[in-house]
Order: C-alpha cells, then sequence, then structure tokens
C-alpha cells in the first residue's frame, strides 16, 4: 500500500514537474531596432506593448552583438543558435564563398521549390547553411518532436534561419501578397495558410495608406518631413500621407515590406497559425519565431531620425500591445514566455553628421572595389582582386601564382594600400584573425565573424562613422556601437520584473532560454547565460 502511495505521488510530482514549463516561447526580432529607440520614443509609447514588455518584465539595457559583420542573417542565426558567424556559418545575407568560389545567398537551396503563390526563386529556401543547432531545434529534440515551431518573417532568412532545421514551418512574404514556404517543410502549404492568402489581407493595409498615427507636433523626437537624410520612397518624395494604393499598382504587393503595416500583416499571420495549429494549447511547449522586417526597410530608406522611422515604431508599439493581449487571451498570462531583441541596429546618416561637422564618409561599395582594382593593376600588371564584399578581399590565387607572386607578400602589400586609405581603421589578414588577440577588441569581432573555409584573405574595419553606402537612409555592419547595440526585453512565464545595465551578448539568449526550459544547449554556444532572470 505505501509502495502504491509512493508511486502515485511520484506520478503527481512528475506531472507538475512537466508542467513547469510555458506553453509558448514566442522569439521576437525586430530589424535593426537600436537600444535607444526605446528611450527616444518613450514618451509616445503606449502602456500596452514596448512600456508593458519593461515594466513588467525584465530589461537588458546593454545587449550588444559580439561579432562583425552586423547584418541581418548573421544576427538572426546568432540570437537562435547562441553562436557566432565563426561557428554557425551564416557569414552574411549573401557572400562569396572562398571554398567553391561562388556567391550565395544565406538560406539558397536549389535542392528544394517553391509552395504558395510567389516566383519560382522565392522558394528555393531552407536552412541547410546553417551549421549549428537552433534553440528551436533544441525544443524540438526536447519534446521528441511533439512541441511545434513555426517561423514567420516578411525576409525568408528571418523565418527560416530562427525556425532552424527542424521547424514544423517557416513562412516568408512574396511580392505577390502571399505568404509562402518550401517543400522543405511540406508538399503544400497548410489549408489554413491557402485561406489566409485567398482572404488577400496585405490589400487592406494598401487601400488604406499611410498616414500619421498621431498629430505631426507629437513627432518632434524626428527631423522635419522630406529632410535631406531620406531616400525616396517608390519614387516618392518622403512626404506624408503616402498613397500606397498608387505604389502597388506600379509595383507590387512588396510595396508593403516599406511601410509599418508588413508588420501588422506579421501579426495578422501569426495569429492565424496560433489558432490554426494550436499553439500553447496543451503542456508542451511550442515556439514561435516573429522578425519584424518593416523597421528595417524603412530604416534603409529614410534613416534613423526620419518621421517615417518613428511613426513605424509607434504603430509598432500598437502591433506589439495588441499581441500581447491576444497572446493574454488565448494562451493565458502567465502561460508564455516572451523575448524581443534585434538582429543588429544601424549607424547614424553620414550626411547628416558631416553637415554638423564630424569628419567622417560614405565610402560606396564601387569606389572600393575600383580602387582596389586600380591599385592591383599599377602594382602587379593584373588585378588579383576576386571579390571585395561584406568588408571581406578574396584574392585570386590561381593568377597570384602563375605570376610567381609570393602570396604573403601580396597581402601585406593590399594591407599597407587599404591602410593609407582614409575610411580604414585597420586590415587584418587572414592569419592575424585566426590567430587572434585578446587586447584588440575589434579583431575579437572579427574573429567571431569569420569562417577560414568561407571568408576572405583580408577583412577591412573602417573607422568609427564611416559607413560603406548611399547618401540617404542608413545601413549597418560595423563593430561598432551604433550597429551592435540592441534592445533585449524579457517578459512572462517566470520573468522577474527587473532591469540591468551590465554589458551582456546576443550570445546568452539561447543557451539562457535551454536553462529556462531545461533542455539541451545549442550544440555551437559556449552556454554563457543571464543569471538575472533564471534565479
Amino acid at each position: 500500500m505505501k509502495k502504491k502511495l509512493l508511486f502515485s505521488l511520484l506520478g503527481v510530482v512528475s506531472l507538475v514537474a512537466a508542467q513547469e514549463k510555458p506553453k509558448l516561447v514566442v522569439g521576437i526580432v525586430v530589424d535593426q531596432m537600436k537600444m535607444e529607440y526605446l528611450y527616444r520614443f518613450s514618451n509616445d509609447f503606449s502602456e500596452k506593448g514596448f512600456k508593458r514588455l519593461m515594466t513588467d518584465g525584465y530589461t537588458f539595457h546593454n545587449t550588444h552583438y559580439n561579432y562583425m559583420p552586423t547584418y541581418t542573417a548573421p544576427g538572426h542565426a546568432s540570437v537562435f543558435t547562441g553562436t557566432t558567424p565563426s561557428v554557425h556559418g551564416i557569414v552574411g545575407n549573401e557572400w562569396f564563398n572562398k571554398a567553391t568560389g561562388k556567391e550565395m545567398y544565406c538560406t539558397d537551396d536549389e535542392t528544394v521549390k517553391l509552395i504558395g503563390d510567389g516566383k519560382e526563386s522565392e522558394g528555393k529556401m531552407s536552412p541547410k547553411n546553417l551549421q549549428a543547432t537552433t534553440i528551436t531545434d533544441e525544443l524540438k529534440l526536447a519534446t521528441n518532436f511533439k512541441g511545434k515551431v513555426i517561423g514567420i518573417s516578411l525576409k525568408d532568412r528571418g523565418a527560416i534561419l530562427p525556425a532552424g532545421h527542424f521547424a514544423n514551418w517557416a513562412f516568408w512574404y512574396s511580392q505577390t501578397g502571399a505568404f509562402v514556404s518550401s517543400t522543405y517543410y511540406g508538399e503544400q502549404l497548410p489549408d489554413w495558410a491557402t485561406e489566409f492568402n485567398s482572404q488577400k489581407h496585405f490589400q487592406k493595409y494598401v487601400d488604406k495608406g499611410w498616414n500619421l498615427l498621431k498629430p505631426k507636433s507629437v513627432y518632434n523626437e524626428s527631423l522635419t518631413d522630406n529632410n535631406p537624410y531620406e531616400g525616396k520612397l517608390f519614387k516618392r518624395a518622403p512626404f506624408f500621407p503616402y498613397s500606397l494604393k498608387e505604389m502597388y499598382e506600379e509595383n507590387n504587393a512588396g510595396v508593403l515590406r516599406s511601410t509599418p503595416f508588413g508588420n501588422n500583416l506579421i501579426v495578422d499571420f501569426a495569429q492565424k497559425a496560433i489558432e490554426a495549429e494550436s499553439l500553447g494549447k496543451d503542456e508542451i511547449t511550442d515556439f514561435l519565431t516573429v522578425s519584424f522586417s518593416s523597421t528595417d526597410y524603412v530604416g534603409h530608406i529614410l534613416g534613423p531620425r526620419s518621421i517615417e522611422l518613428q511613426d513605424t515604431y509607434l504603430r509598432l508599439d500598437e502591433t506589439i500591445g495588441e499581441f500581447l493581449t491576444y497572446l493574454d487571451k488565448t494562451v493565458g498570462k502567465n502561460n508564455y514566455l516572451v523575448f524581443l531583441t534585434a538582429d543588429h541596429a544601424g549607424a547614424e546618416n553620414v550626411t547628416y553628421l558631416k553637415d554638423n561637422k564630424y569628419d567622417v564618409d560614405n565610402i560606396p561599395y564601387k569606389t572600393i572595389e575600383n580602387e582596389l582594382s586600380a591599385f592591383s593593376e599599377k602594382q602587379y600588371g593584373a588585378n588579383l582582386m576576386l571579390n571585395y564584399s561584406n568588408y571581406n578581399l578574396f584574392l585570386d590565387k590561381e593568377v597570384i601564382k602563375k605570376k610567381g607572386l609570393d602570396l604573403q607578400k601580396v597581402k601585406q602589400e593590399f594591407k599597407t594600400y587599404l591602410q593609407t586609405q582614409k575610411y580604414v581603421k585597420k586590415v587584418y589578414t587572414e592569419e592575424e584573425i585566426q590567430l587572434g588577440n585578446p587586447s584588440d577588441y575589434f579583431l575579437a569581432n572579427v574573429v567571431r565573424g569569420y569562417d577560414p573555409v568561407q571568408n576572405g584573405e583580408l577583412v577591412i574595419n573602417f573607422k568609427p562613422g564611416y559607413v560603406e553606402y548611399s547618401g540617404t537612409g542608413t545601413t549597418h555592419g560595423s563593430p561598432y556601437s551604433y550597429d551592435t547595440h540592441v534592445p533585449l526585453l524579457f517578459y512572462g512565464w517566470k520573468i522577474p520584473k527587473g532591469e540591468t545595465h551590465a554589458k551582456k551578448y546576443i550570445t546568452q539568449i539561447a543557451p539562457t532560454l535551454a536553462q529556462k526550459l531545461k533542455i539541451t544547449f545549442p550544440n555551437g554556444t559556449e552556454a554563457e547565460v543571464l543569471t538575472e532572470i533564471l534565479k
């Protein structure tokens, strides 16, 4: 009798332990979001979105990327693998691969096909180039593949990489206005996704157009409308209101990407996925990854000080608030765990800095490429440059060998030349990168972003404030704090209220979640965790 009672009690304890996990984890990545936006726009935010996450959750004020290049694909991969490009292999959005001698895209996969209504090329995508497991992969393994994982984004890479290798689905947005996927995940879209697409949800946002959410006087944290640092949105002067109908008629449904309403559409689709796939409806933890890409498109085109960007964040704040309320009702207020971060931040517009007497400049990619070619022709009588991209210089070893030149000497001569350029802070050879130097902070960032099989013979680090871009809008990619400093907010299931200003790294997110969920670490992580939310 005592044995039966003991086994019965053990069963109850086991059941309680099994339920000591969130029903749903929601990983939110806001593309190109600077931590500073949470401060600058704070007075204009509602109490239901970002402020709810910060007030009722845990805020890490000083979280950074710890590698370069700070681009979208490496950022998403690093957040969810808990490691850096040197390990997970996603060294850019697209890059020249030294091993194959070809350009490649981060999620390219010629073995799969499009499913859904889109261009065939939009569907030849999968996570096969990702070399490490993600926290979402480890959840699938820990639950014997019973826990569901779904990734959603406007960008293919923003959906595919966070969802990992074992995802049930990853969905991304086509220029047709439909969410598509690839045969990596299934032979056809789920019925609910097909139904959603047939309803053309994007059309309501196109028809509505884009005007300011609040009176123009509210936007005093930004520069004036139609300022010289903004680019044009589909050939329109940067001035409110925008007729999205006209843009759509002249282009396609892809115009929604460069407006705040791309974010709204993502949440519309995410809520449909939660309902149809019954995410968070049982005691087995599910994982939904959501990447908001419109912030990046608006930032690139119009810049970090534009009214358009501020309006995009004020609207995103409302969208996140509505999504949290939805999760309260469908999953239960204490049953889900949310984290929010960004895949990188972004630089100030360089022309704006110049106009305010900071001696920096835009350096167009083609200018660098042409100058390197000209140097090589003058120095060696031939172009020894195979490729320049993503701050990497690839040398043509076959030509170097045919001309009887010493490869190490050629590297040093290219390095010496580059270091005479006004925009260059330092140049590192592949040998210096692989050897490393802990006392050189920026070299350490290069090391963690460098894969010797794929990257170049030389890597260039620009001086602070110099940007490889055109004159309007902004970009990112450097190891400087304006590109590395991102928000990190945790909220919900077993997250204490609080904040810290201690420096943290985004590679700590995935291992922290692994500890929180009591599952295996992703296989490439160094397993440094955020102890503040594990107590």
